[in-house]
């Protein structure tokens, strides 16, 4: 690391010279306070002082729920509900949990808790999956494990669960009483990802917070209490507790995570990771795993036996009908309309990401083929299985499309397809999916006011041409979804040809009332490389043919 640094410039000491930087960032310490991030963004910083009137905000302006909207019964149960009420309260395995310091602070809110008399709302389900089975290990040593499963987070396993729509579903009293009265719930996390419809389907307001605060909202039970300092709960005897009351100390978090974090516990638990004299080897180890893993049979072979009637995983089609000459680029002649949407649609909203609802065209297709509801598990699992996944592309249920097309009817008529869209198109997370899934529904084209950068260039690596408006975007056009949509300036037959960011022409044609327009657009294919990929019909079209040209020569 050293000797890296100093080739690089990077290494500094005593006897260096001062550096000189491109650009000073000064940060005022005192600004530093308590924060959450949401309703449905993680950009949406919300200091945790405001959090209960930004809720009430939101609840109006984005939610278009009425602030005193009243509580209602839940069937078999002693407590009601109410719009703001958390209904998922999870420490997760992404983000933050690979810091000791906040999986051990959240367990010392939990004892504290615990010692006060205080217990999680009945109405929050709560849940520990920590991304490492070391956090198992000092959280068993310093004691706080049990105070962690006395307040319901209980371990559920390693890695990805709620940030991915892994949850599980709500009970079905809870479930009930949301979708019957259109209530608001709330989920408090500790992962990254709070998109509309990923983490639960009946939760529509997700917020991410740290792990103890995580614990903390699961004992307050609301997004409407003002955390900082309205009582999160009564002791034995009634009186109230606040926040202070339970959160620890630095010192009493540093004192445990000297003592019970140990070099010993990592390397008990991973120095067996890559020995072992069975299962799946590649570069010469050997990756032992769990009785789980050992049990799984396996045939073995230089390439992948593919089980047919797999609903998991499926052989994808990016390479039917390829040669080793990509085909001419050639101008969307007559494309029709898939989709019309507003600003932030997120990658989430494209690509499919938590649970797979029965009635939606995913759900259809697995219960065709003999897989009950019970075992749909996510798209998440099922990322492997194209004909699941581009099923569920634009299928988020949050998503507001002005238009409702046929798509599989164009498919199958072989009509080229575009999106239109407003700004920031493609932020968020699932971007490998979201552009496969756009792909494989046949669109050519998105034409938006803006884009994500890394959703951008994958499209452009899927073989879908980004277009960016260089003036108004489409809510000038009066579109209605009808529209022939012509794209001309791709083809190779053009005078010129295709440049990086060259300007477009777009038509429009409505065969309602013979109205036409023509406009330009921005072609955001930005650079030479992905003008190749793009050419090639996509990155992987690209990279198969320079290794079929290796192995040939």
């Amino acid at each position: 690391m050293e000797a890296y640094a100093k080739a690089q410039g990077l290494w500094i000491d005593e006897t260096s010279e001062d550096p000189v930087f491109s650009d000073i960032l000064e940060l005022d310490m005192a600004t530093v306070v308590p924060s959450i991030a949401g309703p449905k963004r993680p950009q949406d910083k919300v200091e945790l002082t405001v959090a209960a009137p930004a809720f009430e905000t939101a609840l109006t302006e984005v939610f278009n729920r009425p602030v005193d909207a009243p509580r209602v019964k839940v069937e078999g149960e002693k407590f009601d509900l109410g719009d703001g009420d958390v209904v998922i309260a999870a420490i997760t395995s992404c983000t933050n949990t690979s810091n000791p310091s906040v999986l051990i602070a959240a367990g010392l809110v939990a004892r504290k808790a615990k010692k006060l008399g205080l217990s999680v709302k009945p109405w929050v389900k709560t849940s520990l999956a920590p991304g490492s089975q070391v956090v198992t290990d000092y959280l068993t040593a310093a004691g706080l494990q049990a105070d962690l499963d006395a307040m319901g987070f209980n371990l559920v396993g390693y890695g990805c669960t709620t940030c991915i729509g892994n949850s599980g579903p709500l009970s079905d009293s809870i479930s009930k009483a949301i979708n019957d009265n259109g209530l608001v719930g709330a989920s408090v996390l500790s992962g990254n990802r709070n998109f509309e419809g990923r983490v639960n389907p009946d939760v529509q307001a997700n917020y991410l917070a740290s792990p103890p605060l995580v614990v903390a909202y699961a004992l307050a039970g609301s997004m409407r209490i003002d955390i900082s300092k309205d009582p999160i709960g009564q002791d034995e005897k009634g009186k109230d507790v606040f926040l202070k009351d339970v959160w620890p100390t630095s010192k009493e978090i540093a004192d445990i995570q000297k003592k019970c974090v140990t070099p010993a516990m990592f390397a008990k638990r991973y120095a067996d990771v890559f020995k072992g004299d069975k299962h799946w080897q590649g570069n010469g180890d050997v990756f032992k795993g769990d009785k789980h893993w050992q049990a799984i049979k396996v045939e073995g072979g230089q390439t992948y036996a593919w089980d047919i009637g797999s609903t998991y995983v499926k052989n994808p089609p990016y390479f039917e009908g390829m040669s080793m000459t990509p085909s001419a680029v050639k101008d969307i002649i007559e494309a029709r309309v898939l989709g019309v949407f507003g600003d932030s649609i997120t990658t989430d909203h494209i690509s499919p990401a938590g649970s797979i609802k029965k009635t939606s065209p995913a759900g259809a297709w697995l219960t065709n083929r003999g897989v009950d509801a019970l075992d749909f598990n996510s798209y998440g699992a099922r990322r492997g299985h194209h004909e699941v996944m581009m099923r569920g592309t634009f299928a988020n249920i949050r998503i507001r499309n002005k238009i409702t097309p046929d798509i599989m009817r164009y498919q199958s008529e072989g009509r080229p397809l575009v999106v239109f869209a407003g700004k920031e198109y493609g932020t968020g997370s699932s971007r490998d999916w979201a552009a496969k899934g756009t792909r494989l529904l046949g669109v050519r084209a998105v034409l938006a006011e803006s884009y994500e950068r890394i959703h951008r260039s994958n499209l452009v690596g899927m073989g879908v041409v980004p277009l960016q408006f260089k003036a108004e975007g489409w809510s000038k056009l009066g579109l209605t979804g009808e529209e022939i949509v012509t794209i001309r300036g791709l083809s190779d037959v053009n005078v010129g040809k295709l440049r990086p960011r060259q300007d477009l022409w777009v038509e429009l044609f409505r065969p309602s009332d013979g109205k036409m327009a023509r406009f330009p657009v921005r072609c955001r294919i930005d650079n030479q490389t992905e003008l190749d990929y793009f050419k090639a019909g996509g990155v992987m079209p690209y990279v198969l043919r320079n290794l079929a040209r290796g192995t040939a020569e």
